[in-house]
């Protein structure tokens, strides 16, 4: 014991003065390997049977968590836990047997995790693991809602595999073998709806845990979740949605929504509204804007739909213009649905969302609704950001400034 803490005091002394920064692991089992011939015919003076043994464990990337196993004979002596790179501490091999061993176990957030086993009575003396990156990551996350209905996408570059469980408040959701970018954390913790109080992704491992706590509401009623995939041969991305919907009476939910919409004005989509309109679109990155409100079998296709209608039966003449002048006739089905797969260049069709949802949201969640529509992608934050930026250019042109 004493040659121990000798030994680790050295240790410790070099890693003071020296350059290395490695951290110091004593494996050494309590328990010596018991007497045999080989003790018989090891030289008594030979440094490589009776020298202190360390084993020197580096990471790429660094930072790895390594866990450390001693084994002597199918049975674990000692387990540590410790950060790479790190200095272990061995017996020296005379007090070893010939099948003791040290099992490493490295991992880290992102990455697979790999295991490397040495033999405490071989030459061995470093280590090098390099982790491999995890096989998928997520490149984006969006969550939309509208009328009681919500879903919540992933955007990966491989086919995802997941699997969902219940849990306290809500659920989880396990995309194995993920990794998440900055962009899909940063949207996914400051997402929120009428029917989501707030979601928490993890990385556990090789494994991204997004925990999605409901809101009093949803926990209080049935909540019904089904799961949906396609391909986005665009963007080379998959797209894994999860659709939930609190039971309630459908049909009064549309007739709300046509009533809301009955009562949108021409002043609604002309006048200041239209800068508010403008300044909103300018911002907003074209490619996502035509993607959040393309159809593309969302539960909210149906509303978008009868949104865009009735842009046109407000708008001047009655038809609905893009930004490049073309006109579209809402009456005409066939005009309609051509206006629909051009809706981010329609004038005036995002003051007229936001003055939709302003009619069914309450106050609280008018901004998340409409960012679920038109920005799913984006953060709360930004696109709060981009909203602000709109609506003082509104009230600009309404003061006359």
């Amino acid at each position: 014991m004493t040659r121990r803490l000798l030994a680790l005091g050295l240790f410790a002394l070099f890693a003071v003065g020296g350059s290395a920064r490695a951290e110091i692991v004593d494996l050494i089992p309590d328990e010596s390997a018991g007497w045999s011939v080989r003790n018989v015919f090891a030289p008594l003076r030979s440094g490589h049977y009776y020298g202190d043994r360390t084993l020197e464990i580096q990471t790429t990337p660094p930072g790895a968590t390594v866990d450390l196993f001693y084994v002597r004979s199918g049975f674990q002596l000692r387990y540590e836990q410790a950060e790479a790179p790190v200095t272990v501490m061995l017996p020296s091999r005379i007090r070893a047997t010939s099948k003791d061993s040290v099992l490493i176990r490295a991992s880290l957030d992102g990455y697979r995790q790999r295991e490397h086993r040495v033999r405490v009575g071989s030459n061995e003396s470093s280590v090098q693991l390099d982790l491999d990156p995890l096989p998928n990551r997520l490149e984006s996350v969006a969550h939309s809602y509208f009328a009681g209905r919500a879903s919540l996408t992933f955007l990966t570059r491989e086919v995802l595999t997941l699997r969902m469980q219940e849990s306290r408040g809500g659920f989880a959701v396990v995309l194995t073998q993920t990794a998440a970018s900055d962009r899909a954390t940063e949207s996914l913790r400051g997402m929120k709806s009428p029917l989501v109080a707030g979601v928490a992704p993890q990385q556990l491992g090789e494994d991204l845990v997004v925990q999605v706590k409901l809101s009093p509401a949803a926990r209080d009623a049935d909540v019904e979740l089904r799961s949906r995939q396609r391909h986005d041969p665009l963007r080379e991305l998959y797209d894994y949605s999860i659709d939930f919907q609190v039971a309630a009476d459908e049909a009064a939910v549309v007739e709300r929504a046509r009533a809301v919409l009955a009562s949108i004005e021409p002043s609604d989509v002309m006048g200041c509204a239209m800068v508010y309109d403008e300044a909103l679109r300018a911002e907003l990155e074209p490619s996502a804007l035509s993607r959040a409100l393309a159809p593309t079998g969302k539960f909210t296709d149906p509303y978008l739909r009868a949104a865009m209608k009735r842009l046109g039966e407000v708008s001047p003449r009655g038809v609905i213009a893009l930004v490049d002048d073309t006109l579209y006739r809402p009456a005409a089905p066939i005009e309609l649905s051509a206006a629909m797969s051009q809706a981010a260049q329609a004038r005036g069709y995002l003051a007229l969302l936001r003055t939709f949802v302003a009619g069914l949201e309450a106050p609280e969640h008018r901004s998340e609704t409409l960012r679920s529509l038109v920005a799913p992608e984006v953060s709360s934050a930004a696109f709060g950001e981009i909203v602000d930026r709109a609506e003082a250019r509104e009230r600009n042109c309404r003061s006359g400034s």
